[in-house]
């Protein structure tokens, strides 16, 4: 969803641009509206936010020096194909003592790039689970 502007020159990108914008459905910016939720013609995953509206996010924290804020952008982009159902059972093995053994984390990152191409919050699976293992942090309460 790039556009020629700087990055910079886009924010805040739902009023300069939103025409660079759409829902994750697909719907544009404009749409969303309390006259089309009131009617009943916006559902929730008309209101979700787009993988290309978190990119441009992220391009945007990157050109203000904002590193960390656009590599979460872009894991965040990532995960907008990730079911939710999916995103809340590696939640919950990323939570000290939930994971069994690293090869449950390792089991999960493979999944994440292997079904969702979510490679970079794969690699944030990988580092928990080498630290992880490091510092003796799996199922030991249950």
């Amino acid at each position: 969803m790039s556009s020629p502007e700087k990055p910079s020159a886009l924010y805040p990108i739902a009023e300069k641009r939103p025409d660079l914008l759409s829902t994750g459905t697909g719907r544009p910016l404009a749409d969303l509206t309390v006259e089309n939720l009131a009617g009943g013609s916006l559902g929730q995953a008309d209101i979700a936010i787009s993988a290309d509206a978190l990119r441009l996010q992220a391009e945007v924290a990157r050109e203000a020096g904002r590193v960390r804020l656009a590599e979460n952008f872009e894991r965040g982009a990532e995960l907008v194909a990730v079911p939710d159902d999916v995103l809340l059972e590696i939640y919950e093995l990323l939570r000290p003592g939930r994971a069994a053994s690293v090869d449950v984390l390792r089991e999960a990152s493979a999944m994440l790039r292997r079904d969702y191409g979510a490679e970079a919050v794969a690699a944030l699976v990988d580092e928990a689970a080498e630290t992880y293992q490091r510092r003796g942090l799996f199922r030991r309460r249950f």
